[in-house]
């Protein structure tokens, strides 16, 4: 549906103009409906794929048409589903429309394709469909340093996908013995595949390099602050929200799936790679003199808590990886979203710059300070469900870097309420004094946001009830085909 749309508002925008948006929020629309049909259809009991979409597609080289859902990609496909329309209905280009909206929609359906592919040769396509758009809207709508910025990105993501391309044609071609034939398919190569721990092992590092570029981790996330900084607003807050997640995903779906040996055997490193990137990311963040730099630095943070989690190998620590993934695009995203109506308002993200905006735009600072508060982590709030869960979950098996990671946590309280006391307290001299207060369009929009990390951190167990399942599944898979045995724990839910 979203190339549809892409493809109408490149053709029908051209022959009259005012089509163009509503065309490109027909498509969005339409997609973020069908992904909420998807997770209220969505069998809580099933662990394994539903909505199994297989056909053979070039079947001399054993490449499928298969798609699939399951409770570690549900929510990421309806968190695409949902910005995407959030995203194109609340935020418009300076200029251009047409071509950035095309774009916009090729990115939903790159990110939607990466999410649900279950061909390891269909998810390089989507893959490195997402790249495209990406360079193009960070290129073309960014800021003054955009062309750098978004080259920087190309050659780091293309780079990763090199490692990627090259570990995903070996991974078939050594499990050809033991699968019969040529296949890249996922789940035929995780359940009959039998490769060497060698071989496990130098594959395993292939994709986990390609996916640590995405996420990014420490030291491949040098792309990502100036990503970000020179990104359109809409960029920033689908990058934040849902490219991210593809690296995370990846390890997990892809990495800990297919290779759970070298999985086991490579934890201590990424454990180490993690909470590097914790510590590191809320450091350079507290240094920060740019608002959306910093917001940037803070991602960098978060995500190693995630890396972590996933690596821990336990049901809660992993359940409350994939919810992290979901909390941090939601309430990282609004971020950049607020971030980019302050510089719209008084086109400057310069922290010196702005103070006392509570004074003048009271309505704007209490959404600010709901979402900060989100993203440190605060009880009744999304983002502390699933930094909690990774932290217990992974105590028992990762205990000494949890330790070094917390140390995460209050930096983080650190570094964003010193940001918020300095933009939004004090007397505004009189550049701040005409700060417009929230508009109609984008107080909705907000108030999305807000509801929706206000709602899972007070009532979570619809999401880990669906969660949970296919996490344990995952887990079992490991301990089935290594030596590995987690700890005895009990479900968030249970």
């Amino acid at each position: 549906m979203p190339l549809v749309g892409a493809l109408g508002v490149l053709w029908f925008g051209r022959l009259r103009n005012e089509w163009t948006k509503l065309i490109a929020l027909v498509a969005s629309i339409t997609t973020g409906a069908l992904s909420l049909w998807v997770l209220q259809a969505f069998d809580t009991s099933d662990a394994g794929f539903q909505f199994v979409s297989l056909h053979e597609w070039i079947p001399a080289w054993g490449i499928s048409w298969h798609l699939g859902i399951d409770g570690i990609s549900l929510f990421l496909v309806v968190l695409t589903g949902v910005l995407f329309p959030l995203v194109i209905a609340g935020v418009d280009p300076h200029h251009d429309e047409r071509p950035y909206l095309a774009w916009l929609l090729v990115l939903e359906a790159g990110v939607m394709g990466s999410f649900v592919s279950l061909d390891l040769f269909l998810f390089f396509v989507f893959f490195e469909i997402v790249l495209v758009p990406m360079y193009f809207l960070i290129g073309g709508w960014g800021y003054d340093q955009r062309v750098y910025a978004a080259t920087k990105f190309f050659l780091f993501t293309m780079a990763g996908s090199a490692f990627l391309l090259v570990g995903i044609v070996a991974t078939a071609m050594l499990s050809r013995d033991a699968v019969g034939e040529i296949t890249f398919d996922v789940v035929r190569l995780a359940e009959q595949g039998s490769l060497s721990v060698d071989a496990g092992r130098w594959l395993f590092v292939a994709f986990a390099i390609a996916f640590a570029v995405k996420v990014p981790l420490f030291p491949v996330h040098t792309w990502l602050p100036d990503a970000h900084t020179q990104a359109p607003t809409a960029g920033s807050v689908i990058l934040a929200g849902v490219l991210l997640k593809m690296g995370t995903y990846g390890l997990l779906r892809f990495g800990v799936y297919l290779f759970p040996e070298a999985s086991v055997w490579a934890r201590p490193m990424l454990y180490t790679l993690a909470v590097i990137g914790i510590i590191y990311g809320a450091i350079a963040a507290t240094m920060q003199k740019d608002l959306k730099r910093l917001v940037a630095y803070s991602s960098v943070a978060h995500l190693g808590f995630i890396v972590l989690g996933t690596f821990a190998l336990t049901d809660q620590s992993v359940s409350g990886g994939v919810m992290q993934m979901v909390n941090h695009g939601v309430s990282t995203g609004a971020l950049f979203l607020l971030v980019g109506m302050i510089y719209e308002r008084r086109h400057t993200r310069q922290i010196a710059e702005l103070r006392g905006l509570q004074q003048v735009a009271p309505v704007f600072a209490g959404f600010f300070m709901i979402v900060m508060l989100s993203s440190i982590g605060l009880p009744g709030l999304n983002g502390f469900v699933g930094e909690f869960l990774i932290l217990i979950g992974s105590f028992d098996t990762a205990r000494w870097w949890v330790i070094i990671g917390t140390v995460g946590v209050v930096l983080a309280a650190l570094y964003l309420l010193w940001a918020y006391q300095r933009v939004f307290h004090g007397e505004p001299d009189e550049a701040n004094r005409g700060f417009a207060e929230l508009r109609l369009r984008e107080g909705l929009l907000l108030s999305a946001f807000v509801a929706i990390i206000i709602f899972t951190g007070v009532y979570p167990k619809p999401m880990l009830s669906r969660i949970e399942p296919s996490v344990k599944a995952l887990i079992e898979h490991v301990e089935a085909r290594t030596d590995y045995r987690q700890p005895v724990q009990g479900l968030a839910g249970e």
